[in-house]
């Protein structure tokens, strides 16, 4: 049996205090503009995109984000563990656990786009190991498996 990692996951402002606290011990302002991008971006339901982030602050700023900006914003947070990239959908998710490091796998709906995180130490240190063992030095092990979610499979 798969050996899981388990989370006590904040939500709404504790989870943007826990982004501002390992955000700021990497060495990094927690700027208003880094604020707003990662409160929208734990808002959506959904990976969301640089553009679905810049349109949605469009809109509630009223003025016109750009998509530029939140792409380099996003390229932070993935370096200091605040987001993680779901690399098949060219989209973001805010880490609902920014202060623990370790390799993610995401379960992707194809038909409704549904992106569930589970975590699998097991599992992520066995890819790591057989990349070691194949002499590649693993940094970032990104594991996806595409399918159908439980709501869609009824279907």
């Amino acid at each position: 049996m798969a050996q899981m990692h388990h989370h006590q996951e904040p939500e709404g402002a504790d989870l943007a205090q826990a982004a501002k606290a390992t955000l700021e011990r990497a060495g990094e302002q927690w700027t208003a503009m880094r604020a707003s991008v990662f409160e929208v971006l734990a808002g959506f339901e959904k990976p969301a995109s640089a553009y679905d982030i810049a349109d949605a602050m469009s809109k509630a700023q009223g003025r016109r984000v750009a998509a530029n900006s939140i792409y380099r914003i996003l390229d932070l947070f993935v370096g200091a563990n605040l987001a993680r990239r779901v690399e098949s959908a060219n989209a973001y998710v805010a880490n609902a656990h920014p202060d623990c490091l370790h390799d993610c796998i995401f379960l992707v709906c194809d038909q409704c786009g549904q992106t569930t995180h589970i975590d699998d130490d097991r599992l992520t240190d066995a890819v790591r190991d057989a990349a070691r063992g194949a002499g590649f030095r693993p940094e970032r092990p990104v594991i996806e498996v595409r399918g159908r979610c439980a709501d869609c499979a009824k279907d």
